[in-house]
């Protein structure tokens, strides 16, 4: 089977899975640098770029399956990139399944594509797409999961998974941000702090994404991927500062006064094509309320959380201890 992104946070876990059930696996991404333990696993090595079309379309013949983890998800950047990576190279991957008569394709996607900068609680797969999209990065990937829908009507077998927040060891996203804006007394509480969210820890994404590889009556559906634990955003962030020794009374600033700012600052990036310290997208996900209801993923694929939030804290706050 082919993973795409297979040199990312996401990727190597699921290869590296992969390759411990005894599957065959060829790992796409446009450097091999970061996964020479997975290639000295057997991980098939596939230098490709998504935007190169027909490379990814080539490199879907003889699979079994493609899980397609691939994507631009940066905090910023141009939109022609994220269209040509998390539209175009959907696109590309989908072309290749059904040329090469692929007989399942997982698209991982996100919850960010129904998220409405505003607090949302117990959401459901059904909630309609926002009018407007929190960031470039989500309308993108809403763009990819309607390609994947089309697909579905051509008579591939796909599924939609979306992940919540994912962490863990290997993560450069998630925690260490907020951990380098800390020691750089750069990270401020945004709005009151009650704000709960739903995480998700990388083994237990892999764990769905095997699950929804076989289960039949994924077929056609689209499923969000948590812990099923609500919790508060902030006293996660403060129990990982204490941890790591780190202050823990942040300043509080109004998520209105950060949206301002945040605003002034992504114009200002505009000009300079430096990322900005800090996107409206960014702040409205640390200040909103963002939890979901994932009985669907429970329901049709078996799904349930193998690490708790807990433990999936201790085990990341471990590796980046091991990493100083």
């Amino acid at each position: 089977m082919l993973v795409t992104g297979g040199t990312g946070f996401l990727g190597q876990h699921l290869v590296r899975s992969l390759l411990a059930q005894g599957h065959t696996v060829a790992l796409m991404g446009r450097t091999m640098s970061p996964v020479h333990a997975l290639l000295d696993a057997g991980a098939i090595p596939l230098m490709v770029d998504l935007r190169a079309s027909e490379s990814v379309q080539a490199a879907c013949r003889g699979m079994d399956a493609v899980l397609h983890v691939g994507a631009f998800s940066a905090p910023w950047g141009r939109r022609a990139d994220f269209y040509a990576v998390n539209v175009g190279g959907t696109e590309a991957v989908i072309a290749g399944c059904l040329k090469h008569h692929v007989r399942r394709l997982l698209y991982v996607s996100s919850p960010s594509v129904v998220f409405d900068g505003h607090d949302q609680h117990h959401v459901r797969e059904d909630v309609p797409y926002p009018r407007r999209f929190a960031s470039i990065y989500s309308l993108t990937k809403k763009l990819g999961e309607d390609r994947v829908r089309a697909a579905m009507r051509q008579g591939l077998e796909a599924v939609i998974v979306r992940p919540k927040a994912i962490f863990g060891p290997g993560d450069q996203a998630l925690l260490p941000r907020l951990i380098d804006a800390a020691r750089r007394e750069r990270l401020p509480q945004i709005g009151d702090g009650r704000n709960l969210v739903d995480l998700t820890y990388v083994e237990n994404v892999v764990h769905a994404l095997h699950l929804a590889l076989y289960a039949p009556a994924a077929v056609g559906n689209v499923y969000t991927i948590t812990n099923d634990e609500h919790v508060a955003l902030w006293e996660i962030i403060g129990r990982v500062l204490h941890r790591l020794g780190l202050p823990t009374r942040l300043r509080r600033v109004s998520l209105r006064v950060v949206l301002l700012a945040a605003a002034l600052m992504e114009a200002r990036a505009a000009l300079t094509r430096q990322e900005p310290l800090l996107t409206r997208y960014s702040a409205a996900i640390l200040a909103r309320t963002q939890t979901y209801d994932i009985r669907a993923a429970k329901r049709d694929l078996g799904y349930v959380p193998l690490v708790s939030v807990e433990e999936g804290i201790e085990r990341t706050l471990r590796a980046l201890e091991g990493s100083v």
